[in-house]
C-alpha cells in the first residue's frame, strides 16, 4: 500500500500556494495578450514547471508499506576481537575470558525463548588479529551497518561484546538508522568496567642484536591494576635461572616504563623470559611473564686511541682496551719534541686516509690538538666524516695541557658536547678529592651501570675514588645528554657537566671532563675501570654492526621499528680495492613477510666515504628481508629487519559499556551485564509484533525528480527560442 507524506509546516504551504497563484495569474495574462497557440503551450508548460517546483518545496515522499510475511530475524552479534581474550568474567569459581563466557552460553538452551518468536542467527564480527591481518580491530559501526544490509526482516539485535571499538565511526550514528527501521539494539556487556586486581607485564622491546660483553638494555612496560603500590623484582630468566634482576616500584593503578640490563655470555640465539612474581591479591597469574629472543654475536671492535703524552689516563685506558677480548686497539702517541710512541699495538702515525680510518669503530682523542707535531687539519676532517657518515664513536678525553682547545676552531668543534671556558685552557686543579656525581639521566644509562640494581649501582658510584682535576666546562650544548656532573662546583647554568654524550650525524660523541677514571681501580683493580670503557666502546659501536659483510655494511634507524614508521637505511660500500666507493650505484630490495617486494634506490652522500642512504616504510609487522647490491663494487648484502606490529586490540583493558548504553537508549533496547542475560532475552520475547516495513521514496531529494524538472526547463526555453520569444 502506497501513500503520500509531506514534511513541511503551514507557513511553507501558504507561501507555496501564494507563489503558485501569482505565477498562474502571470501565465494567464501573457496568454491573453498574445492569443496564440504557441503561447498557450509555453505558458501551460511554465505553469507545470512552477507547480512541480512548489510541490517539491513541500518535501513530498511516497511511503510504501510492506506487510511482513517471513519469520522475523533476531541476530545475536558476537564480538570475536582480540580484546575478548581478556580474563575478567566470573565463571562460577573461576575467572574466565570474555570469549570463553560467550562460548559457554552458546552451548546452553538459554536461547530457546527467542527461537519461539523468530529465527535466531549468530553472527560473529571483528575477528581477532592473525598473521595475515595483524591490524585487525573492532569495527562496531561497520558490523551493525552490515547487519542492516544483510537481514531484511530484522526484529532485534543482541550484542555480546565488551563495547571496545577502535575502527570505524562512532556507533551512535548507526543507532539512528536502527531507530528509523524500528529495530531495537539490546546488549549484554561481557567483561568488567573496572580492571580486575592484577599485575601484568605488557611489553618488552628488544634490540636487533647483542654483543658478548655488552650490557643490553631490555625496555619493558608493567601495568598495575592493584589498589596499592607494588614493590617487586623483575627477573631475566634463561630456562629456570635468573641472569639479571631489577627492583621496581609500580604505583597503585599505574604503570612503569623502564629497562633492565642483561649481559650475554654465549654466542647464538638466546631465549630469555622476563618474569614478575605473582602478588597475593592478583586475579590472573599467567600474564606476569613474556618470552623474548635475541641474537648474540662475537664481534671484534676496532678502537683508535690518540694522545700526546703517556699520562696515567692514557696508560690505563690502553691496558683496559688491550685486555678486552672483543676489542682490537691501536694507539697513536705523538710525544711532542721526542718522537712517536712505539711498542705493541702502536702506530707510526695517525691513519691519514679514509680507507685506513674507516676501519675504526671508536676513536679516543686525549690531550692532543692540531699542530706542534700532533694532528693535522686533514686528520680532524677525517674524524668528523668517520663519526657523521660511518656511524663511529668519538670520545674526548681532555688533559692538563689544554690541547683540546685547538680543536674548537676545527671541523670537529661543533661535535663537542659541551661549551668550554677558553680563558682557562689548563682546566681546574683541586686540593681535595671530588667524586663524579651521576645525573638523573646518568643513573639509568648503559654507560654508568656497574650493577643491574639501581640502588647498588648508585652506591658504587658514590664510593668510587674522585678526581683532583677537571676541564673548565661552562655548560652542555643543546641536544646533549648530561650523565655526570661535578659534585661540588656550580656556575650560572648549574652543576658543571663532566660526562656528556651527544649524537652527531650517524654516530655518537662522548666527553669525559676528568683525567682520573684510572683511579677507579683503587682497591678493586680492574673491576669498574675496565667495565666502564668496555661499555663505552660497545655502546658507541653498536649501530655500525647491525648488518655487514666483507666490503659492505648496513646500519638503520630506528633499530627496532614499528609498522608505519619510516626506517632510514645507510649502506657503506667499498670498491674491489677496499677503497670507499665514490662513483657507482647501489640498489636495494625489501621483501616483506608476505612476499610483497619494494625496490629501493640509494643516494650517495657527499664526502667520499662510500655512504649511500635510502628509506622505506613498513606497513605491517614481521621480518623484512633486505638485499643490497652494488654491481660497480661487486658487493652484495642480505640481511633482515624485524618490524613490530602495534596491536589495536589490547588484552587486559577494562570493558567500555557506555557505548552499549547509548545504543540501547537511541534504539529503544536495553543493556545488562552478564548476570542479566536472561532478563535481556525475556525483554526481546516481549517485543510487540513488528510493524509493516516502510520504504520511503523522497521525491524532493531524488536525482530522477531533479532530472525531470531540468528536462522541462530545457523544453520550455527551447520552445521560447523557436517561437521567437527570446
Amino acid at each position: 500500500m502506497n501513500q503520500w507524506s509531506f514534511a513541511s509546516d503551514w507557513l511553507l504551504v501558504a507561501g507555496g500556494i501564494a507563489v503558485w497563484l501569482i505565477a498562474a495569474s502571470l501565465c494567464w495574462q501573457n496568454y491573453s495578450r498574445r492569443q496564440s497557440r504557441a503561447t498557450g503551450w509555453l505558458e501551460s508548460l511554465r505553469l507545470v514547471i512552477i507547480t512541480t517546483l512548489v510541490f517539491t518545496l513541500f518535501r513530498p515522499e511516497i511511503v510504501q508499506r510492506i506487510e511482513r510475511t517471513e519469520s522475523p530475524e533476531i541476530v545475536v552479534m558476537v564480538d570475536a576481537s582480540g580484546s575478548m581474550i581478556t580474563e575478567d568474567v566470573s565463571g562460577g569459581f573461576n575467572v574466565v575470558t570474555r570469549a570463553a563466557w560467550i562460548a559457554a552460553q552458546r552451548q546452553t538452551n538459554v536461547w530457546a525463548p527467542l527461537e519461539k518468536i523468530g529465527k535466531v542467527i549468530f553472527d560473529e564480527f571483528s575477528p581477532a588479529p592473525t598473521n595475515a591481518n595483524p591490524e585487525a580491530g573492532t569495527d562496531l559501526t561497520g558490523s551493525l551497518e552490515a547487519g542492516l544490509k544483510r537481514y531484511a526482516n530484522l526484529r532485534a539485535v543482541l550484542l555480546l561484546t565488551d563495547g571496545d571499538w577502535n575502527l570505524g565511526g562512532a556507533p551512535a550514528g548507526i543507532g539512528t538508522r536502527y531507530r528509523e527501521r524500528d529495530v531495537p539494539i539490546f546488549s549484554v556487556g561481557v567483561g568488567s568496567e573496572k580492571a580486575l586486581p592484577d599485575m601484568l607485564l605488557e611489553r618488552v622491546s628488544m634490540p636487533a642484536y647483542g654483543l658478548i660483553g655488552e650490557q643490553i638494555a631490555l625496555p619493558f612496560k608493567v601495568r598495575n591494576h592493584l589498589p596499592h603500590e607494588v614493590k617487586t623484582t623483575l627477573s631475566v630468566m634463561i630456562e629456570d635461572r635468573a641472569v639479571s634482576k631489577k627492583e621496581i616500584t609500580i604505583p597503585a593503578y599505574g604503570q612503569l616504563h623502564d629497562a633492565i640490563l642483561w649481559s650475554p655470555r654465549q654466542v647464538g640465539e638466546a631465549d630469555l623470559k622476563l618474569s614478575l612474581p605473582v602478588e597475593a591479591d592478583e586475579t590472573i597469574a599467567h600474564n606476569n611473564e613474556l618470552p623474548v629472543r635475541i641474537a648474540v654475536r662475537a664481534e671484534t671492535l676496532k678502537v683508535l686511541v690518540v694522545d700526546s703524552l703517556p699520562r696515567w689516563e692514557f696508560r690505563y685506558l690502553r691496558n683496559a682496551l688491550m685486555r678486552d677480548p672483543g676489542v682490537e686497539m691501536h694507539a697513536v702517541l705523538f710525544h711532542p719534541g721526542i718522537g712517536m710512541g712505539a711498542g705493541q699495538n702502536y702506530l707510526n702515525g695517525f691513519p691519514g686516509t679514509k680507507e685506513q680510518l674507516a676501519n675504526y669503530d671508536v676513536v679516543f682523542l686525549g690531550d692532543v690538538g692540531i699542530g706542534d707535531g700532533e694532528l693535522k687539519r686533514s686528520d680532524i676532517a677525517l674524524v668528523k666524516g668517520l663519526v657523521e657518515q660511518q656511524a663511529s664513536g668519538l670520545v674526548f678525553l681532555p688533559g692538563r695541557r689544554g690541547r683540546h682547545l685547538t680543536l674548537l676552531d676545527s671541523e670537529i668543534g661543533d661535535l663537542m658536547p659541551v661549551v668550554l671556558d677558553q680563558a682557562r685552557p689548563t682546566g681546574i686543579g683541586l686540593q681535595n678529592e671530588v667524586p663524579l656525581l651521576l645525573s638523573t639521566a646518568g643513573q639509568g644509562h648503559l654507560l654508568t651501570r656497574f650493577d643491574a640494581d639501581e640502588a647498588r649501582n648508585s652506591d658504587i658510584w658514590k664510593n668510587l675514588p674522585g678526581f683532583y682535576w677537571n676541564a673548565a666546562v661552562e655548560k652542555s650544548r643543546p641536544g646533549s645528554e648530561v650523565l655526570g656532573v661535578h659534585a661540588s662546583m656550580r656556575n650560572a647554568w648549574g652543576r658543571i657537566p663532566l660526562l656528556v654524550s651527544r649524537p652527531a650525524g650517524s654516530g655518537k660523541v662522548l666527553f669525559m671532563g676528568t683525567d682520573s677514571a684510572w683511579r677507579w681501580r683503587r682497591g678493586v683493580e680492574d673491576k669498574f675501570h675496565y667495565r666502564f670503557w668496555s661499555q663505552v666502546v660497545r655502546w658507541m659501536a653498536h649501530q655500525r654492526h647491525l648488518a655487514g659483510k666483507e666490503g659492505i655494511r648496513l646500519s638503520y634507524s630506528p633499530e627496532a621499528p614499528n609498522a608505519g614508521e619510516t626506517v632510514f637505511l645507510q649502506a657503506t660500500v667499498l670498491d674491489p680495492a677496499g677503497f670507499p666507493l665514490e662513483k657507482g650505484s647501489v640498489k636495494g630490495r625489501i621483501t616483506g613477510p608476505y612476499g610483497q617486494i619494494e625496490e629501493l634506490e640509494f643516494d650517495s652522500l657527499e664526502g667520499g666515504w662510500g655512504v649511500f642512504k635510502s628509506r622505506f616504510t613498513p606497513r605491517r609487522g614481521g621480518d623484512f628481508r633486505v638485499q643490497i647490491e652494488s654491481d660497480d663494487a661487486g658487493r652484495k648484502l642480505d640481511s633482515q629487519i624485524s618490524v613490530t606490529q602495534p596491536t589495536r586490540e589490547h588484552v587486559g583493558q577494562p570493558a567500555n559499556f557506555e557505548v552499549l548504553r547509548e545504543l540501547a537508549g537511541i534504539t529503544g533496547g536495553e543493556m545488562a551485564m552478564t548476570s542479566g542475560l536472561n532478563e535481556i532475552l525475556q525483554a526481546i520475547t516481549l517485543l510487540p509484533e513488528p510493524k509493516p516495513l516502510e520504504n520511503r521514496i523522497r521525491l524532493w531529494s531524488n536525482p530522477w525528480w531533479g532530472g525531470l524538472i531540468l528536462l522541462l526547463l530545457t523544453i520550455y526555453w527551447t520552445g521560447r527560442k523557436l517561437a521567437g520569444m527570446i
